[in-house]
């Protein structure tokens, strides 16, 4: 290897909903993202990376969109006297069976960031992650006032509101304060599964941009299946969001934008009548691409 150069490395977040989880494709065994180096025969970014999710996972890659470039000096770097750039891509999928070369598998989001998921209320390990951040406030007098307002902006502590989107702020606080393993200790709160270097926070940077973009574009579409109901559609969403949100309201804004149409068919779900099967209304994806479809995200 060259010392003194950049390396250039391509990283996959590939998202699936399966059921009500919100799941990512990991190889090794559920510790790394499946990533590898950009190399020159590759003819685009978006093509090597295919590639590689190929030769590790074998599972095909529809929507695809760029993600984030990180290039901070501290990232794990396996490049002596260089540094290693990571260009990561978001990718939006039905779950299959992954049979790559790289241990391949799925595994849930929230095992990752099991504070994230807030469909059944507050997480129960909450109130110790408080605690040990408080902690961690106070011993640094001159900085206390700065680290308890950041904890209360990003977890909601003290009665401040919850806002979904804050994944990335959230692990990145846990990481400063040390009560993540990937900061070189290990908190006695469930802190999640940990991932190789800084993969975990990738990760949480795909799903702060989910969160986010499902809010004012129609992406949640890409992980649908062809048909579907629309609780079957608000159970994707609040899958994705952590949250529970307003029946009627949901229905009603899907209505508004005209985001679907029925298929004419029916389908049964649990305890009620078979339920309207409906299908993603393809002829309106320019059209809302250039004026934006918003989702609901409010609380139940």
């Amino acid at each position: 290897m060259t010392i003194g150069f950049a390396h250039a490395e391509l990283i996959a977040v590939l998202v699936a909903v399966t059921g009500t989880e919100p799941r990512v494709m990991t190889i090794r065994a559920g510790e790394a993202l499946p990533s590898g180096p950009f190399e020159m025969g590759h003819r685009t970014l978006q093509s090597g990376l295919r590639e590689w999710v190929q030769d590790q996972t074998g599972h095909p890659v529809g929507y695809l969109e760029q993600l984030y470039t990180f290039a901070d000096r501290d990232r794990n770097n396996e490049i002596l006297g260089g540094r290693t750039i990571s260009i990561s891509y978001l990718g939006l999928v039905h779950e299959e069976a992954a049979r790559g070369g790289g241990r391949p598998g799925w595994q849930g989001w929230y095992s990752y960031f099991p504070w994230e998921d807030r469909r059944s209320g507050r997480p129960a390990d909450t109130d110790r992650i408080e605690a040990r951040l408080t902690a961690w406030a106070e011993r640094d007098p001159h900085r206390q006032q700065d680290r308890m307002r950041r904890a209360r902006f990003a977890f909601g502590f003290g009665g401040a509101r919850w806002n979904e989107d804050l994944v990335l702020q959230r692990y990145e606080l846990l990481y400063e304060a040390g009560l993540v393993a990937e900061s070189g200790r290990e908190m006695d709160a469930n802190a999640g599964r940990t991932m190789f270097a800084d993969h975990r926070r990738i990760l949480a940077t795909a799903i702060a941009r989910l969160r986010a973009k499902i809010k004012y574009r129609p992406v949640v579409f890409e992980l649908m299946p062809e048909s579907f109901t629309l609780l079957q559609l608000q159970r994707s969403v609040e899958a994705l969001a952590g949250l529970t949100l307003h029946k009627q309201n949901f229905r009603r804004l899907i209505e508004q934008q005209d985001l679907v149409e029925e298929t004419g068919e029916r389908m049964s779900e649990t305890g009620g009548r078979p339920a309207k099967l409906f299908r993603y209304r393809h002829a309106v994806r320019e059209e809302r691409e250039l004026s934006g479809s918003r989702l609901p995200i409010s609380r139940g």
